[in-house]
């Protein structure tokens, strides 16, 4: 009794010991394929290659020539995949790197209700000084729109899934509708399991 109560603790443990998990910190910028939906590496490769292309465009070099710098705003890349992807943090990183560039300014769109708030606390609350106050009507507006989609064809037969990505951007200006930039980066993944499923 005693060496079947020592056999099954020996293999409660070892079950045990088995399901411990590890955390540990990784290069964010090292290649990411957990599986073949969108991710962390996707996100890099997509906004390196808008950001590269756009900085490069002779249209847009013209746009940013004797220290120009235009200013846009960022409309939220439009999900036409089947996943739930973070959208905003590809439009996030995009701009981030083009204003790091020095080269564009930008209006944040989705801060416009705030700053209408803060605007009317500040000249009608009666609580700040109407001399200190920031008057309605002096906000600058862009002159450019950046916007995009990201589209998906997933095809899986038998074993094998295989996921195609494209992420589309264009540059538009406002005051003409002309479509100042565009590009598109694709992607494929695929992912086969094995005989006995791993």
């Amino acid at each position: 009794m005693n060496r079947i109560k020592l056999t099954l603790a020996l293999m409660l443990a070892v079950t045990i010991s088995g399901c411990a998990s590890k955390v540990e910190y990784k290069d964010v910028t090292e290649v990411e394929t957990v599986d073949v939906s969108f991710g962390s590496s996707d996100l890099q490769a997509v906004a390196s290659k808008m950001v590269d292309s756009m900085m490069t465009t002779p249209s847009v070099q013209v746009l940013t020539a004797n220290g120009q710098r235009p200013i846009l705003f960022v409309d939220r890349v439009s999900n036409k995949t089947s996943e739930h992807i973070d959208t905003e943090s590809i439009s996030d990183t995009i701009s981030t790197q083009l204003l790091r560039s020095g080269q564009f300014r930008f209006i944040d769109m989705t801060r416009v209700d705030a700053v209408r708030k803060q605007l009317d606390y500040q000249n009608h609350s009666g609580l700040v000084d109407p001399s200190k106050a920031i008057q309605f009507g002096r906000q600058v507006g862009a002159q450019y729109m950046l916007y995009g989609n990201l589209s998906s064809i997933v095809k899986q037969d038998g074993s094998t899934k295989d996921v195609y990505y494209k992420m589309t951007m264009r540059l538009m200006d406002l005051d003409s509708g002309l479509i100042e930039w565009a590009d598109e980066k694709q992607l494929r993944k695929q992912k086969s399991r094995s005989l006995l499923g791993l």
